[in-house]
């Protein structure tokens, strides 16, 4: 699958060739779908817990004798009724079951990739790495047009996410970190060539 290969200035330089396999896979939505539901609810820390009156710091001695007082019986003063006592029914840590193969989430990133293929919102760039300051990735931006960006950038060429560090509107990761959900909220993804050596 040929494409257009441009310089960090916007202009176009020659073509390179996207691996039909990652850029031109079967889209599959409900696969999609799927990922985005299992990575979301990983993102979730459902770590709200509160303490049972087992738990609480106290005494557990009877606070008054059952009988006589003409008020209500009662045992420890941390029972859930009092200030400082234990919650009932309080909320607990909850682990979260949904998992996907490593082999579905390869084709679910396979799947996003051909997704952004096919709407134009794939942007090979060679010479990433000589970009010295904000200023030069912005104009590239400018030039390629959108509201929002994703720089796909190559293990060598991580010194220029400080760069993008300053850009309101746009994020880098390394390849190897790429996934399904960063591709179909990532906005237009720019590519680094260095990343195609492999």
């Amino acid at each position: 699958m040929k494409h257009s290969l441009i310089t960090t200035t916007g202009k176009k330089t020659s073509t390179i060739d996207l691996p039909g396999e990652i850029f031109a896979a079967k889209v599959n939505r409900t696969l999609l779908s799927r990922y985005v539901k299992v990575y979301l609810s990983r993102q979730r820390s459902a770590g709200a817990k509160t303490k049972t009156r087992g738990q609480v710091t106290g005494s557990t001695r009877k606070i008054y004798r059952q009988k006589g007082t003409g008020r209500a019986r009662h045992g420890a003063r941390k029972a859930p009724i009092f200030v400082g006592g234990g919650v009932a029914h309080g909320p607990r840590p909850v682990k979260r079951e949904l998992t996907l193969s490593k082999r579905m989430a390869r084709k679910a990133l396979a799947v996003s990739l051909t997704a952004k293929a096919k709407k134009g919102q794939i942007v090979a760039v060679d010479g990433l790495e000589k970009a010295k300051k904000t200023g030069e990735l912005q104009a590239l931006m400018d030039k390629i047009g959108g509201t929002r960006f994703t720089f796909i950038l190559a293990e060598a060429n991580l010194a220029g996410a400080k760069f993008v560090k300053n850009l309101k509107s746009a994020e880098s990761t390394p390849y190897k970190d790429l996934n399904a959900f960063m591709v179909y909220h990532g906005g237009t993804l720019i590519l680094d060539k260095a990343i195609f050596k492999k």
